[in-house]
């Protein structure tokens, strides 16, 4: 298909990153009809009306959330639709298992393509950087899509290489994300703990332009800060979606030393503790050979830790 041509594709998934694609798409001119499991959003009432829909050879696009999710999803597709057909899977698979969606696809002579979509919520208005894995001629057959849904310009889109290298890419992307974000994080609190520096948000905000620092992640700080100044309606918790662990562990395989995204991962799941196990054995060992003051654990109708100090008796080293 020649750059700007008009294409016809379903999507499956209209959730926030699904429905804000299908309304890209059709901006830009294509006929995209969508499915989801939420009967207000769908424009089909179930996924055998989808593929009637569509005409062949038919180029579906599932934006579901990773692994069984997307493995039914795309099990369902494969016996349904018809050799010369192609399932994008745009979700945050891994690059393991999009080998082995293309290889139980292949036997129907069903097309199959990885892609790592970055940007969001913002990407209806601003585009998605695209990572895609799959054969020359499947990326160039589904070419109109991706030109449509990445930012204006030469950049934001890669074919990234075969089968499972769009998905590995977007691995490392997020492994990347993981680490920017746990540095400018800290970096405030620094700046937020010692007493000297009258106005953070002013300081975060004049290394938005001209630093070597300056990113979209420090805008998105910013922001945050301006709505919620020192985020005090928010808990310190943060999730991970799998892709920082995948990244670490294929560190692991390829003896591929990478500290930061590592020391990023294990903060996240440091923020999921209220009363870290770690913390109480370093706090007993540092009572131990120091007599180190430790705090008393939190009980029922107890204080906080933090206001039950106790000095125990030092123990000699």
């Amino acid at each position: 298909m020649e750059k700007g041509t008009a294409v016809q594709i379903g999507l499956v998934g209209l959730g926030k990153m699904g429905g804000n694609m299908r309304d890209r798409l059709r901006t830009a001119g294509h006929d995209v009809i969508g499915y989801d499991t939420n009967p207000e959003i769908s424009d089909t009432p179930d996924l055998p009306g989808l593929l009637e829909a569509l005409e062949a050879p038919r180029v579906v696009w599932v934006m579901v959330p990773a692994g069984p999710i997307t493995d039914a999803v795309i099990t369902e597709l494969g016996a349904t639709l018809e050799p010369g057909d192609t399932v994008i899977d745009g979700g945050n698979s891994r690059w393991t298992d999009d080998q082995a969606h293309a290889a139980a696809l292949a036997e129907r002579k069903i097309n199959f393509l990885d892609c790592g979509v970055s940007g969001g919520v913002w990407g209806r208005d601003l585009g998605y950087g695209l990572m895609v894995g799959g054969s020359d001629e499947d990326v160039a057959r589904t070419q109109p899509i991706f030109d449509a849904l990445k930012p204006e310009g030469e950049n934001g889109f890669a074919h990234a290489g075969p089968v499972g290298a769009g998905h590995f890419a977007k691995m490392v992307h997020n492994g990347i994300e993981y680490a920017l974000m746990q540095a400018y994080a800290e970096g405030w609190e620094l700046l937020e703990k010692v007493d000297l520096v009258e106005d953070v948000p002013a300081v975060l905000r004049s290394w938005r332009s001209g630093t070597v620092i300056r990113s979209w992640l420090l805008d998105l700080l910013v922001d945050a800060l301006d709505e919620d100044p020192g985020l005090t309606r928010i808990r310190g918790y943060a999730d991970d979606s799998g892709e920082g662990r995948w990244t670490v562990q294929a560190a692991i395989d390829h003896a591929v030393p990478m500290p930061a995204i590592a020391a990023s991962l294990f903060a996240r799941f440091s923020s999921r503790q209220d009363d870290s196990p770690t913390m109480k054995a370093v706090a007993a060992m540092r009572h131990q050979f120091g007599g180190h003051a430790v705090q008393e654990a939190a009980a029922a109708g107890m204080p906080h830790p933090e206001e039950a100090m106790r000095d125990l008796p030092a123990v000699p080293e």
